[in-house]
């Protein structure tokens, strides 16, 4: 690794999620495709995405996944590249096996990860990964589906497994390719990772105080385009 703290050119949007708790809405539409103010979830990554100057980027699929090339295409509309990390109908892969499986299309720097089933309206260009480390996380309040949180932030942006208060991983970070050294293919979580590299001083993380919803119910998902509609 370098020893300056890097900005991620490259980016993933996992995609690949059944999305149980969204149905019978993903019965026949896959959840990154569901729209929000007439505009697909994973749209709304991708232009944040594209303004932030990302131009490659890595969306993986398994559940009805042709239905989002055909409506991502080849990414030029953006003005960005996107390639696909296949993982088949299902045989989603879990968070850390689908980056893992996707590491030859990202290349060697540094990269950026959304989940597609948050919204946000955070500008992801300040993100870079600082020297030094494996992961640095997006760190938010937690909801109220989610109230024990997941990590703790240290004054001096350190991560931790264990301690408190705890916040809420918001689904987007900046990863190295090395943090799954050693990684077998295969279905795996990424948390393990992510702790063995906290308990290690390798994870640094950000808190972000704007908007942000975890869309992972219909209720959420009504929520949040009533919400997005009365701004307009």
């Amino acid at each position: 690794m370098r020893s300056m703290s890097i900005k991620p050119t490259h980016a993933m949007v996992l995609a690949a999620g059944r999305g149980e708790r969204m149905r019978p809405l993903t019965d026949h539409t896959p959840k990154p495709l569901l729209p929000v103010v007439g505009k697909p979830l994973i749209v709304w990554h991708i232009e944040r995405l594209a303004v932030a100057g990302i131009r490659e980027l890595v969306v993986n699929h398994a559940h009805l996944g042709a239905q989002i090339e055909r409506a991502l295409g080849d990414g030029k509309r953006w003005d960005l590249t996107i390639r696909y990390s296949v993982e088949g109908e299902g045989r989603a892969l879990e968070t850390g096996g689908g980056i893992h499986r996707a590491l030859p299309l990202l290349g060697k720097r540094p990269f950026l990860v959304i989940n597609a089933d948050v919204w946000t309206d955070m500008d992801v260009s300040g993100l870079v990964l600082p020297e030094g480390r494996l992961a640095h996380l997006v760190m938010v309040d937690n909801p109220p589906q989610h109230p024990q949180g997941d990590f703790c932030l240290a004054d001096d942006g350190a991560l931790n497994g264990t301690g408190e208060p705890r916040l809420t991983y918001s689904g987007i970070g900046v990863y190295h390719g090395d943090l799954f050294a050693g990684c077998r293919p295969g279905a795996f979580p990424l948390a393990p990772l992510l702790r063995q590299a906290m308990a290690e001083g390798r994870v640094s993380g950000e808190r972000y105080r704007g908007r942000w919803v975890d869309v992972g119910t219909p209720q959420r998902l009504a929520e949040l385009e009533n919400a997005l509609a009365a701004s307009n």
